[in-house]
């Protein structure tokens, strides 16, 4: 032991965001051994806290549709099968449409997501409106019901939760940590170098999130993930604004919306993104440095105001924004790393990372260990990118990817 971080570990996992944490635990509970997690950073405290916390059963295919149920039963099943709380508000959800094209897509989704075991209802704008006092009907042109869905009312209580029923198995979290180096020999993985000291360990997990990419360079090992910025705020309290009113995604605005704190969360994707990577911006780079700019949620909120007029005069009591990790094809980036032995990554969350993580790190954990997953994510293994991307081609095709989020597939494609 050097510092309090131990010299030998079965695996580490690099990064305590929701990935990393969700991971650690599943490895630990999946009977990996001494499982070790190293953070740059005080545990939960970059992206991941900063999320809207948003659970989605309604997905683009049928792979998410499966990890996005078994997300959704994980955090409902947290507090009985650990003993640690975890507050979920079992609120449903709405996804609503506005133009013909959205409404479309509402109907195909809805179709194939029922043959997908999703419970949902199409309804008409007065039934959303019932459901959601808050959401005015005019203009609604489509509406479906999703009772299943749920939201985290702070993130934070997530890694909270994860951290603590992962020390309860045994793993060893260590935050201010930056991983300096990953120990390669023969093309396998033998360990880490860190200020703390040299862990030697036959499997590292990279989680590193915005810093992914970096930590994937450092064992010589392609990451094609790029950071990008995304923001939401929570208004003051509103007057009649309950925590079991269902979270609202206006799609054709890429706008969502919730209850939060007694008032409501507004997030959403902006047309012109802010690719934003620390490789560039030096050592002390947080997402506190992350530059916020408001003027984007207020042309957000310009967009949807007339269904949601209340946001037209409640104050804001918090903005705040992290960096989505974006593909180039917009799914996850999880499986084993090409090229290195024992390399594995868990990114690349095109925005849905937090509710994911459950699932992922689950997934991750029991093919890491018993050498198959439950679920076959095979798909979104890094081995799928064959060609290199030059960073001007991976930065332009996540771009696409964000800027695409809730496009309908004769413009774009759903990846959320």
């Amino acid at each position: 032991m050097t510092g309090g971080v131990p010299s030998v570990a079965d695996a580490v996992v690099i990064g305590a965001g929701a990935f990393g944490l969700s991971a650690a635990y599943f490895l630990a509970r999946e009977g990996a051994g001494r499982v070790v997690v190293l953070d740059r950073y005080a545990p939960g405290s970059q992206t991941s806290p900063r999320a809207a916390g948003l659970f989605k059963l309604i997905q683009g295919d049928e792979l998410r549709t499966r990890l996005a149920q078994l997300a959704i039963e994980t955090v409902l099943g947290f507090s009985e099968e650990t003993g640690v709380s975890l507050p979920v508000e079992r609120s449903g959800s709405l996804l609503v449409a506005r133009t013909e094209a959205h409404a479309a897509m509402i109907y195909r989704e809805a179709e194939q997501s029922r043959c997908w075991g999703v419970e949902l209802e199409l309804i008409d704008a007065h039934e959303a409106q019932r459901l959601a006092p808050y959401l005015e009907p005019e203009g609604i042109l489509a509406a479906c019901s999703i009772p299943g869905d749920v939201y985290i009312e702070e993130p934070a209580s997530l890694l909270t939760a994860y951290q603590q029923a992962a020390r309860r198995h045994g793993v060893a979290i260590f935050g201010h940590t930056p991983v300096t180096g990953i120990r390669v020999r023969n093309g396998e993985v033998t360990g880490v170098t860190s200020p703390g000291g040299e862990i030697a360990a036959p499997v590292v997990v990279d989680a590193a999130g915005a810093w992914a990419r970096q930590v994937g360079r450092l064992a010589g090992a392609s990451v094609p993930v790029v950071p990008m910025r995304h923001q939401l705020y929570i208004t003051q309290p509103i007057a009649g604004v309950e925590p079991s009113f269902p979270i609202v995604r206006l799609i054709d605005a890429a706008v969502y919306v919730r209850p939060a704190r007694g008032g409501v969360m507004l997030g959403g994707f902006e047309s012109d993104p802010l690719p934003l990577d620390p490789a560039g911006r030096g050592e002390s780079f947080s997402m506190d440095d992350v530059p916020l700019d408001f003027t984007v949620l207020e042309q957000l909120t310009g967009l949807v105001d007339r269904n949601l007029p209340a946001l037209r005069q409640a104050g804001v009591q918090e903005h705040r924004g992290g960096l989505f990790t974006m593909t180039a094809d917009g799914l996850f980036l999880a499986g084993p790393v090409p090229g290195v032995r024992g390399l594995w990554t868990i990114t690349g969350c095109n925005g849905s990372g937090f509710s994911f993580s459950p699932a992922l790190g689950r997934v991750l954990a029991e093919w890491i260990v018993h050498g198959e997953p439950s679920v076959d994510i095979r798909r979104l293994s890094p081995e799928r990118f064959t060609r290199h991307f030059s960073d001007e081609e991976l930065v332009a095709a996540a771009v696409w990817q964000y800027t695409h989020y809730y496009a309908p597939p004769e413009t774009g494609s759903d990846e959320e």
